[in-house]
């Protein structure tokens, strides 16, 4: 595994696990929330209730006081249980009345009830309803109390839960009682969870969003690392290339200048002693041809042998650093390059003709530029000689104001570049061009088919040096 990969782990891995463990927590509190609001929501909406409740019951209760006191006849009784028919609160509000015994006396909604004995009515769960009823109401006496029941909903005919409050008419030993359905208020708890789960959903939503945007940024602040660390990396690649490069270069120039300044000069300096001895054995033998001519023969040999040394020494010399680059600049260089090329090889390869063709104005190139430049037609030639079959090259020198661009075109048979870049034991000149160009900032292109070859070397240039302000004095 990659170092840079390592980093943007240690950086997600605990990023994601805090945020897990922060949503985890958030869930958790989020649930502990919902769950005491519902219980405060159903606590202060049953309190409500109650205080409704009971002030029904008082109403009723008033409203039926003055028949109370006027007297205990039927005819007031019947007067009061008429009077709490009629009187209905809400949708399924109403009042009943029980005589302490359990007989309905009235019951609105559901009048077949009246008359019947109900003290033994159970409902769903076994709970005998009305004898529940009736203890509380005893037990409250005329203040009431709360009694929670099953009953049949009119509007539903369902038996849902409710909530009921009593209380007792001495005089006339009724239970008087009201009620309302909880099946609303569950309905109601029920809105609450769904909201309650929404805001749970919403705020996992906000979670996983801030943790998408969390992880996009470390990605991005990663590839910007990568990026800027990739470009420091080829940048510090081409400065150390520019810098093998110019190594290169110095060295050749050293030797160069070792070939010329010292073997040939010592190669030089053995002709001329063995011309100026061949000299004096000439002058020293005059009347004895014979043997004049069997010295001279191997001096001959010998000196045409140092001729031959010294031409060597120079090519090689020539090669490693022509001078011709440090002293007219890259096109006489070039045009004494293609020269050398149109002479007879001593390895029996045939002479290239090679032409030069310079557009725009030439300026003054850095070393490091024209060295590149003249290293890359120097390959490129040899290339189109030894294995292209050409008969000749034309190469186009062009500048511009930001770039300077070398085309050399041949007449040759072509080659399969991609199979050359597969084949690590081939292509070696190619590869070396292409780094020269890429440590210079530029790019080297081929364009090859069977009609011919045509390379093309691009090297930005660089921008000129602001120019130094003088003071005069």
């Amino acid at each position: 595994m990659k170092l840079r990969l390592k980093i943007l782990l240690l950086a997600a891995v605990p990023l994601l696990v805090a945020v897990a463990a922060i949503t985890v927590a958030v869930y958790v509190q989020g649930l502990q929330l919902a769950q005491r609001e519902k219980q405060v929501v159903e606590s202060a909406w049953l309190a409500s209730k109650e205080n409704e409740l009971r002030h029904y019951v008082s109403l009723a209760y008033s409203a039926v006081a003055p028949l109370q006191a006027a007297g205990d006849d039927e005819a007031s009784r019947q007067q009061a249980l008429e009077l709490l028919a009629q009187m209905e609160f809400g949708h399924d509000g109403y009042f009943f009345v029980y005589d302490l015994n359990g007989k309905n006396l009235m019951h609105p909604r559901q009048p077949e009830l009246v008359g019947q004995d109900l003290w033994n009515l159970r409902d769903t769960r076994g709970q005998a309803v009305i004898q529940n009823l009736l203890t509380a109401a005893r037990r409250g006496g005329q203040q009431g109390e709360v009694v929670h029941y099953l009953w049949e909903k009119p509007s539903t005919h369902l038996t849902v839960e409710k909530l009921g409050y009593v209380v007792v008419l001495d005089r006339w030993g009724w239970m008087l009682g009201t009620g309302i359905y909880l099946d609303d208020v569950e309905q109601a708890l029920v809105s609450i969870d769904a909201a309650a789960q929404a805001n749970i959903r919403n705020m996992f939503a906000w979670v996983a969003g801030i943790a998408a945007v969390s992880i996009l940024g470390v990605a991005a602040c990663g590839l910007a690392l990568n990026i800027s660390d990739h470009r420091q990396s080829d940048a510090k690649l081409r400065l150390m290339a520019q810098q093998l490069v110019r190594s290169q270069e110095d060295e050749r120039a050293r030797l160069s200048r070792e070939l010329h300044d010292g073997i040939s000069q010592v190669l030089v300096s053995i002709k001329l002693s063995l011309e100026a001895a061949r000299e004096r054995l000439r002058q020293s033998l005059p009347e004895q041809p014979q043997a004049l001519a069997h010295i001279d023969r191997p001096l001959g040999g010998a000196l045409d042998r140092l001729n031959s040394a010294v031409g060597e020494v120079r090519r090689i010399s020539h090669n490693l650093r022509p001078t011709l680059l440090d002293d007219l600049g890259l096109p006489a260089a070039l045009e004494h390059l293609g020269r050398e090329f149109a002479i007879p090889s001593a390895d029996g390869a045939p002479p290239l003709a090679v032409r030069l063709r310079t557009a725009g104005r030439p300026v003054q190139l850095p070393d490091a530029y024209a060295t590149a430049l003249f290293r890359v037609t120097q390959e490129a030639l040899t290339n189109v000689m030894r294995h292209a079959g050409a008969t000749r090259a034309d190469m186009t020198l062009a500048y511009s104001a930001h770039d300077l661009r070398l085309t050399i075109s041949d007449d040759g048979r072509g080659f399969d570049y991609a199979e050359v870049q597969q084949d690590p034991r081939r292509g070696i000149g190619l590869r070396n061009m292409r780094e020269r160009m890429t440590a210079l900032s530029g790019n080297l292109s081929f364009h090859t088919n069977a009609q011919g070859t045509t390379l093309q070397a691009w090297l930005p240039l660089p921008a000129p040096a602001a120019p130094t302000a003088t003071t005069q004095a």
